[in-house]
């Protein structure tokens, strides 16, 4: 996907500089925290740890706390561009221990150009964390930094750039070969590129029966052969053949697997003639592989391939890899990173290829189908099972050959994980990939707002949705100037002087002829933009209509609700925010519409929330709030919720929904469990049905503010058709993230 240098610029600019933050885990707000979180408190732990080295773990956050290391020698392809200009991209790779394995990151870009300086420097930081990454290292001085390391440190010590690419694609490589009916022991392997992602990859691949004597390396001088040993460093010499090949093209001949760690375009079609029968073709150059899969597939139809690339099947992602490979490692206290925990690694993610892929995995990549096969040797780095099969595999490897401090029961392990990885942290980045299954045309009435402009061209160079917005075309063209942003594939409708604005009129005045509307007043209505949206959905000329980022909300849902109208199953609008906090999201209802619902109405907006919860492909656990459980209260409010409860059911009867319940009770697991076995609610609730709007209102922005929780919406359900709602403060990605759940909601519509 292409992405603009502006845009890149702001996403990393605005608001808070970077991608990362530092936050405080225990309270500390009075005297007496003060006193425990320093002095005197501290000075406890800091005896027993003293006595006891492994109680650092238990008593601070060493034990989950990594430390991303580069001097910037070989940044990405951007080369050696120094350890300042490197800090984005070792941010970044904060951002996704984070995200996929919930592991707290130190970035540390250090000017140390040597290798001795980068050894030394990672020496003194054992105290501090639990794990180091090294990042960005050029080869061979990343060789030495590591092996070194590795010898001299008692923590886990991994050097992504190598292994990353060795560890998940040696798991395509297994099972391409099951697919294609060849041994491991008997595959001809031609690599180009010969630097430490290679080097690494030829290495791991011996671990899984793979012959040196049928490895060849490629580099920018062509094959690596005995006769070149003397120029070579002792990393590539190792892999020195005696060979009268001297180009890719003549290594090829006969081969069974290409692996490209090289340049974009390193290989033609016309090389690809003399491999093997079946051949494997891994062209892993990002982000434009040694041969696009089209043009590979056209030459080799019997060939099975894999890139880097998203847009393509069987993608060689190192988000497979080192967040769950550090997971383990840190949650057993393993001493290093050793062979043993990267082959249970690979095996991990080659086994968990073969099992049935959850609906959810199919909905985040637009996919009816996905099973183990030619097109699919690699787990989806969107499948949220990876981290249950991985992290605990290389965890056990640890255990079992013996460089773990702590021993776990797997079962209870897996179990843990599992409770604290949900589905819920993908939600936004599962439906932007759902997204892109079948494009919706999405309107935004206020085209002349930047932010509107900017979200419009960001999701066409996505291609997640074919934006249409509306305005006076000049206007929006001096804005879009103004800020850089091009309107290429981007619809500027004027509604003042659309030619269906005839027939939109007509369409509002047949809807609304008898609540006051005349056929000339509608011709009045529909030029402005609200209503010329509302009329392009109710007509099928839009799929959904995304507004309100300039206007008050009282004014947001008239023209919808006026053009478009309520669903005649639902009979009500409601709005829906979504609270998302860094592992789970909440669905809110209702936040926006229905200021004192009877029982009834609770019960019917509880339905419609359920449907919407279900088209984003989760399934929804319905707690009925209030501030009693079961009947421990005798008032109306509760007897409310009670009865909406009640009603629920009779609409819902296989829906797993409770109530009336205290919100702790319904977030609670255990106190469900243990207080009432009896509740239909079996596990967390994921959406929370409020009593009242003012309640609904409060608790969503209480959570927004307090706990600094990421909030979407309001979306509305209930509506006839699409109909979602922009806050007047949200910034372009939310305006993205908006369009994207229009669309998602559409598709499931239609």
């Amino acid at each position: 996907m292409a992405v603009r240098r502006q845009d890149a610029l702001d996403y990393h600019s605005q608001g808070r500089p970077g991608k990362i933050q530092i936050a405080i885990t225990k309270p500390c707000k009075t005297q007496r925290d003060l006193s425990l979180a320093y002095t005197p408190g501290v000075a406890e732990p800091c005896l027993d740890i003293q006595k006891n080295p492994d109680d650092a773990d238990k008593y601070t956050a060493r034990g989950n706390l990594v430390a991303v290391v580069s001097n910037g020698t070989a940044v990405l392809g951007l080369g050696n561009i120094g350890a300042l200009a490197g800090k984005p991209v070792m941010e970044g790779k904060g951002v996704l221990f984070k995200t996929f394995a919930d592991i707290d990151v130190f970035d540390l870009e250090i000017n140390a150009p040597t290798a001795a300086d980068c050894i030394r420097f990672c020496e003194m930081l054992e105290p501090t964390v639990g794990g180091i990454n090294l990042e960005d290292i050029k080869a061979p001085e990343c060789f030495e930094v590591e092996e070194t390391l590795r010898a001299r440190l008692k923590i886990p010590v991994f050097h992504d750039d190598q292994h990353g690419t060795a560890i998940i694609s040696a798991a395509a490589l297994l099972n391409a070969a099951d697919v294609v009916g060849k041994k491991m022991e008997d595959l001809k392997i031609v690599f180009s590129g010969a630097g430490a992602s290679a080097i690494a990859t030829a290495n791991h691949y011996l671990r899984f029966g793979v012959k040196r004597e049928n490895i060849t390396l490629c580099d920018s001088k062509g094959v690596i052969h005995s006769g070149r040993a003397k120029e070579m460093n002792k990393y590539k010499v190792a892999y020195a053949r005696d060979t009268k090949a001297r180009t890719l093209a003549d290594a090829l001949v006969g081969a069974d697997v290409f692996v490209g760690l090289s340049v974009a375009g390193a290989v033609k079609p016309e090389m690809l003639a003399g491999m093997a029968p079946k051949p494997v073709i891994f062209a892993l150059a990002n982000p434009t592989p040694e041969i696009m899969p089209d043009e590979a597939r056209a030459a080799r139809p019997d060939a099975i391939i894999a890139t880097g690339r998203s847009d393509f099947p069987n993608q060689v992602n190192n988000v497979l890899g080192f967040p769950f490979i550090f997971r383990g490692a840190l949650d057993v206290g393993a001493q290093t990173v050793n062979d043993a925990m990267m082959i249970a690694a690979t095996r991990a993610l080659a086994d968990l290829t073969r099992q049935e892929v959850p609906q959810y995995v199919l909905e985040a990549y637009g996919l009816d189908h996905l099973s183990f096969g030619p097109e699919y040797l690699i787990p989806k780095p969107l499948d949220t099972r990876v981290v249950l099969w991985e992290a605990p595999a290389v965890a056990k490897a640890a255990i079992d050959s013996g460089i773990a401090r702590r021993s776990l029961d797997m079962d209870q392990y897996k179990i843990q994980l599992e409770e604290r990885f949900g589905r819920s942290k993908a939600l936004v980045r599962s439906l932007t990939l759902r997204a892109r299954k079948q494009v919706q045309r999405i309107v935004f009435p206020e085209g002349h707002d930047a932010r509107i402009l900017k979200a419009a061209h960001a999701l066409v160079t996505a291609k997640l949705v074919t934006p249409i917005v509306l305005g006076d075309p000049e206007h929006i063209r001096e804005v879009a100037e103004e800020h850089e942003v091009p309107l290429d594939g981007i619809t500027v409708m004027d509604p003042a002087s659309a030619n269906d604005a005839f027939r939109y009129a007509e369409t509002l005045w047949e809807r609304r002829q008898r609540k006051g509307v005349t056929r000339h007043s509608a011709g009045h209505l529909v030029r402005h933009p609200n209503y010329f949206a509302s009329a392009m959905v109710a007509a099928g000329d839009a799929d959904a209509i995304v507004l309100g980022i300039e206007q008050y909300y009282p004014d947001k849902l008239h023209a919808p609700l006026q053009v478009i109208g309520v669903d005649p199953a639902a009979g009500i609008a409601a709005g829906v925010i979504v609270v998302a906090q860094e592992r789970d999201a909440y669905l809110h209802a209702d936040t926006t519409q229905v200021e004192d619902p009877d029982a009834r109405t609770v019960a019917v907006i509880a339905q419609q929330t359920a449907k919407l919860v279900r088209r984003f492909g989760i399934e929804p656990r319905v707690a009925l709030l209030s501030f009693s459980n079961f009947g421990a209260a005798r008032s109306p409010a509760a007897a409310k919720m009670a009865e909406a409860t009640r009603l629920l059911h009779e609409l819902e009867p296989d829906l797993e929904a409770d109530g009336e319940m205290m919100a702790e009770t319904a977030l609670t697991p255990e106190l469900l469990k243990e207080g009432f076995p009896y509740s239909r609610l079996k596990g967390q609730a994921n959406v929370l049905i409020f009593p009242d709007l003012a309640s609904a209102n409060i608790g969503y922005q209480l959570v927004k503010c307090l706990a600094g929780a990421q909030v979407y919406g309001p979306m509305i359900v209930g509506t006839a058709k699409p109909v979602h709602i922009l806050r007047r403060d949200v910034g372009v990605q939310d305006v993205i993230d908006m369009a994207v759940v229009a669309a998602v909601d559409a598709q499931a519509r239609k």
